[in-house]
């Protein structure tokens, strides 16, 4: 079934429809989930909570074209995840990386092509997670430090100091894991 007719369909509340959504979109909201929660357990349980918000929210959906149905999924999953996270408080629980410098090598882009997608994803999985979710929030989100510390109730030099902090983190592992493996 095409993108439109299974969002039409679900707007009507059809729940086969709303059966063939999961099973399309289930494991891509899960990655997304993952890219913020380490546990997989509460990450599995956010994407269930995010489908129920999805279920109930289709009335303000908007088809824009293909792609759109899943962009919007993205935004309800994420969305429901930084929920989890404030309510958590997680960035007041931001452990100092002391071996994150301010100053540091930064791999090159080709460099990285040669690292495979799993392992950056672990890197990224291994940073505590208020570095991680500004980290995640800046990349793969687009946002800026100001809309960060909007969404997270941080300031932006806070948001900017812990983004500095994850690349720093990363960079090291990156360059340490291209030293082993070259």
């Amino acid at each position: 079934m095409k993108e439109q007719e299974l969002s039409e369909r679900c707007r009507q509340e059809d729940n086969v429809a709303r059966k063939e959504l999961y099973e399309c979109y289930a494991g891509k909201m899960f990655a997304v989930c993952l890219r913020y929660i380490t546990d997989r357990d509460t990450a599995q349980d956010l994407m269930h909570d995010g489908f129920l918000k999805i279920y109930a929210s289709f009335d303000k959906f908007v088809w824009r074209g293909e792609g759109s149905l899943r962009a919007w999924m993205e935004r309800v999953i994420i969305n429901t995840v930084l929920q989890y996270l404030r309510k958590s408080d997680v960035m007041s629980q931001s452990v100092a990386l002391e071996d994150a410098p301010q100053i540091y090598e930064e791999p090159t882009p080709d460099a990285i092509e040669t690292i495979p997608k799993d392992v950056l994803m672990q890197f990224v999985q291994e940073l505590p997670v208020g570095y991680r979710t500004v980290f995640n929030l800046y990349v793969f989100e687009d946002k800026s430090h100001k809309e960060i510390a909007q969404i997270l109730g941080i300031n932006e030099k806070s948001s900017a100091s812990q983004l500095v902090r994850a690349k720093a983190s990363l960079a090291k592992k990156v360059n340490e894991w291209m030293k082993k493996n070259a």
